[in-house]
């Protein structure tokens, strides 16, 4: 086990960014979203809506649907524009934490409403998996869970909470993870309760 008793690979940054860092990121995020508004993502074959909307930020960015699938792609799946640039702020996290040489490449934006969730799944559409993912919580508190390399590997859940980062990689990086609930009204960062998360990700060797 490593730091804060975490599976190799797992580092997680209670409090990383501030209060004011965290309005600074919001802001930014809003930006990201006038230029690259929200859109639901659909499942592959079902077409079944996610419960969370999203969009991104970067060179590439992640999106799905029916007929397509789990892929990058280098622009807005409805605007067709490519995606606006990484904050800053962003980018600097990466820099401190993700022990890799090369930026990422994308930032994924999912917005969680209170009664929105994310499966059980692994980050598995890259082509890098010596770069970690780095995650970013937003806003209200979620309930984050964690497993292992197989889907039925024993899990373990941390109540995320606004400023939170977590970092998979190494012999982790490829873990099964998701968020089991969002707990609404703990957090006055945003303007309207639900949560917020970012992961940068490197998809390119």
């Amino acid at each position: 086990m490593s730091e804060r008793g975490l599976a190799p690979g797992l580092r997680y940054f209670p409090d990383h960014f501030d209060r004011a860092a965290q309005e600074a990121l919001v802001a930014a995020i809003r930006q990201v979203v006038a230029d690259a508004p929200l859109f639901v993502p659909r499942m592959p074959k079902t077409g079944k809506p996610m419960s969370v909307r999203m969009t991104n930020c970067g060179s590439l960015g992640w999106v799905t649907d029916k007929e397509r699938g789990y892929r990058y792609q280098s622009t807005h799946p409805e605007t067709h524009r490519p995606w606006p640039a990484i904050p800053e702020a962003l980018l600097a996290l990466w820099k401190d934490v993700s022990g890799f040489d090369k930026p990422p490449e994308a930032c994924l934006v999912n917005f969680y409403d209170p009664d929105a969730k994310m499966g059980l799944h692994q980050d598995c559409d890259e082509n890098e998996f010596g770069a970690p993912v780095v995650s970013v919580s937003l806003g209200d508190q979620c309930l984050f869970r964690v497993g292992g390399v197989s889907r039925n590997d024993p899990t373990r859940s941390f109540r995320l909470s606004s400023g939170d980062v977590f970092v998979f990689g190494g012999e982790s990086r490829l873990i099964f993870h998701g968020v089991d609930r969002i707990y609404p009204d703990t957090s006055t960062l945003l303007k309207n309760a639900g949560r917020i998360n970012l992961t940068l990700r490197r998809v390119n060797p």
